[in-house]
C-alpha cells in the first residue's frame, strides 16, 4: 500500500467526524410576511399572495403569508393579539382609513333635511377628529328643472355643506367641492321626477 494513503484516510475520516459535530443550519427566515386584516366592522375579503415559487389565498381574518427570498411562499397564522405586538406601531402610525358620508336636502333648496341635520352633527365631529384630511364634497340633485339649474343647485348644496364644516372647526389638507347636478342619480328616474334620495351632497373623506 503506498504510504499516503492512510494519511488520506484518516483526513477523510476527521473531515467526516467534524461535518458530523457541526450544528444544523438555521432555519430560513422569511423575507416578508403579509397578513389580512379585518376592517373596522370585523369583515375580511380575500387576497392570493403569488410568487415565482407559489401562491396561497388569504382569506380569513390574521391569516398570514410568509414569502421567502427564493420565492417559496407559505401559509402561516397570527392573532388580533400577536399582530398588535410584532406591529402596534406601524398600524398605530398608518392614517385612518377613508370614510365617507351622505346628508339629503329639501326639495328644489340647499338647505338639510331633518334628519340629515341630527347626523351632520355627528360627521362633522369625526372629521375634525382627523388631523389634515382630505375631502371632497360633491352635490347632487333631482331630475326636477332644467341641466343648467340643477348644476347652480348641486354646488349650492356642495358649498353650504363646506361652510358647515369650517364654521364647525374642519381644517383639511385638501377641499375640493363640485357639483353633478343630475348627472349621476342615486336612484335613476325619468325627468322631472322629484326623487328625495338624489337630492343629497357625498362627504368623502380621507
Amino acid at each position: 500500500m503506498h504510504p499516503a494513503i492512510p494519511i488520506v484516510i484518516v483526513a477523510a475520516l476527521i473531515s467526516l467526524l467534524e461535518e458530523e459535530k457541526k450544528p444544523p443550519p438555521p432555519p430560513e427566515t422569511p423575507k416578508e410576511r403579509i397578513v389580512l386584516l379585518p376592517d373596522a366592522d370585523g369583515r375580511t375579503g380575500a387576497v392570493i399572495v403569488t410568487t415565482a415559487g407559489g401562491e396561497t389565498v388569504l382569506d380569513k381574518p390574521y391569516t398570514a403569508a410568509d414569502v421567502y427570498a427564493h420565492g417559496k411562499v407559505e401559509r402561516a397564522d397570527e392573532t388580533r393579539d400577536s399582530v398588535q405586538s410584532r406591529f402596534g406601531l406601524a398600524l398605530a402610525a398608518m392614517p385612518p382609513a377613508p370614510v365617507s358620508f351622505i346628508v339629503y336636502f329639501m326639495f328644489d333648496k340647499d338647505e338639510l333635511t331633518a334628519d340629515s341635520v341630527a347626523q351632520f352633527s355627528r360627521i362633522k365631529s369625526e372629521i375634525a377628529a382627523r388631523p389634515a384630511p382630505e375631502i371632497v364634497v360633491i352635490g347632487h340633485t333631482d331630475r326636477v328643472g332644467s341641466v343648467q339649474y340643477n348644476d347652480t343647485l348641486s354646488l349650492k348644496r356642495a358649498e353650504m355643506v363646506r361652510a358647515a364644516l369650517n364654521a364647525a372647526g374642519v381644517t383639511a389638507a385638501t377641499f375640493e367641492v363640485a357639483g353633478r347636478g343630475e348627472r349621476e342619480p342615486a336612484v335613476a328616474t325619468e325627468d322631472e321626477v322629484a326623487e328625495a334620495r338624489n337630492r343629497r351632497v357625498e362627504i368623502m373623506v380621507r
